[in-house]
This record gives C-alpha cells, structure tokens and sequence, in this order.
C-alpha cells in the first residue's frame, strides 16, 4: 500500500513511518525542512518538501496514494485557534482528494474534554477549538472512509518532547514538581512506537469504525506523574494554584484518561513498551 503521511518527521509522525515500512508498505511522507527531509528520506521513504499551508500539494500527494495518515498539527500554543483552523482545513483538503473512493483517511486528535473513561464509542468535545475529528467525521457523512486515532496526553519515549518534559522544565523553573488540587485527575499514557502501531494497524484492517484510542496506561494520578519528576529532579511535590502553571493549568488539572478496550479487542493491539511511570523513571528524561 502506499501511503502519504503528514508530520512524517514528527514525534508521533516519524514512528508511524518507520511502522509502515517495517510493514512492507511504500511511504510518501510530508516534510516541511530540508534538514527534515534528509532526515526522512534516510528511512526509505518518499519525500514531499512542503508545509501545511501548500494544500495544493497535499491534495496532490493524496490523489496518488491508495491512503493518507495526518499526524502534523502545529503546536505553537500562542497560536493555538489559528494552528486549529490550519489542521481543519488540511484534514477538508485530504477528504475532498479521496471523496467518492475507497481510500482512507486517518486523522489525529486528543482527549481533552472528553469525560473521565471515555471508550471509542463516545463523541469528541463539540466545544473543543481543535475540530481534527468532527472534520473527519463530517467527512465520513459525505462517504469518504475516514477515522481518528485520539492520542493519550503523554506519547513518551527518550527524546519525548510533549506536555511532560514541559512539566520538567516548569518544576527546575520553579523549584518544585507541583499538581493542582489533591491531584488526583488522571491523565494517560501510551509509548509512542505503541502509538505508532495503533495507525498501522487501523489501516491494515480496513479503518472499519470511527474513533480508535492509543492509551495503554489508561489513567495515571497527576500526582504520580509529578512525585516521578520531583524524585528526580530532588524537588519538593506540592501542590499549586493555577498561577503557578500558567496556561498550562487547563491541562494540568483535566482529566484525560480513558479506555482503549475497543482498540485492544478490534486491532488485536497490545502495547509493549514500557509504562509511563516507568519511562519517567530514567535519569535520561530530565537531561535536557
């Protein structure tokens, strides 16, 4: 199969990659640097130097691949509402290109707003800014065969550099490994070549339902998660009002935990790598 992937030299993006030429199929995958796209091309896969912006070209790398996977989102968080906007129209773009075949379509989102244990049957937040998934269901409506992977808050690894290492960097800071509250919102977690699996996967079984769930730690206490980063850093843990983690309070006080039972049962998924307590637990993530 070949297939054309945006964010190929992402976090999330370029493990999905290496997971799909491992699996024998052929790879376009969407750069926005030449450094990246060197970087990328060393993997074996096809390159489209271009940025998100260029929706002429990606319509283009759709039409010839017999799917797409869209994992770029621009997360400069000053920009949050545009860089949302940006992804909506990108996921519209790839959809129109595969409406009226049987190509598919597999969008990224995330967990926030959704209830404590949410399975794959329940519907995303209709009043988050990030519209990844109603898109893609709207494009599901006008027949195009189209689904979302929603990630776990934590997609780690070394070399991780999502909301936790943003945690390490707030406590050394700071002065302290805080939490809101008794701490007790749990958030989950998932090892990103587990994550990474999960598209493969998807893909290679037909993308037969709406929503698929990469969590394997389905809900670890906020307060765990900082205890790991204050052992580390030998740091209080204590806990802190909203101030003290500035825009970051919203995530760090939400629950984004859920089940990826559905998942599991579906895809025959099984995650092995190591937990997210466990992965924390290496002197290596707190050397940057």
């Amino acid at each position: 199969m070949h297939v054309f992937v945006t964010g190929a030299a992402g976090w999330v993006g370029s493990a999905v990659v290496q997971e799909l030429i491992n699996a024998g199929h052929l790879v376009t995958g969407l750069a926005r640097s030449a450094e990246k796209a060197t970087a990328l091309a060393a993997t074996g896969a096809k390159v489209l130097l271009a940025r998100l912006e260029d929706l002429d070209a990606l319509r283009t790398a759709a039409d010839k691949a017999d799917a797409v996977i869209h994992t770029a989102f621009n997360h400069d968080f000053s920009k949050f509402i545009a860089n949302c906007e940006q992804d909506r129209l990108v996921i519209e773009a790839l959809g129109s290109t595969l409406e009226g075949s049987d190509r598919p379509l597999i969008v990224t989102s995330v967990l926030s707003g959704m209830a404590r244990g949410a399975s794959e049957l329940d519907l995303p937040n209709p009043g988050s800014p990030r519209k990844s998934e109603p898109t893609a269901r709207t494009l599901a409506e006008r027949g195009v065969r189209a689904a979302t992977v929603r990630l776990a808050p934590s997609v780690h690894g070394l070399g991780d550099y999502g909301f936790v290492p943003m945690l390490i960097r707030l406590a050394k800071e700071k002065g302290v490994s805080a939490y809101l509250g008794d701490g007790q919102n749990c958030w989950s977690g998932v090892y990103r070549q587990d994550a990474a699996r999960v598209y493969c996967l998807a893909l290679e079984q037909g993308v037969t339902q709406a929503a698929y769930h990469a969590i394997a730690d389905e809900s670890i206490p906020f307060k765990a998660i900082a205890e790991m980063i204050g052992h580390h850093l030998g740091l209080p843990v204590e806990s802190r009002e909203a101030e003290h983690f500035g825009w970051f309070a919203k995530m760090a006080g939400a629950n984004m935990a859920a089940s990826s039972a559905g998942t599991r049962e579906l895809l025959a998924w099984k995650p092995e790598g190591p937990s997210l307590l466990t992965d924390l637990d290496q002197a290596a993530y707190y050397m940057s």
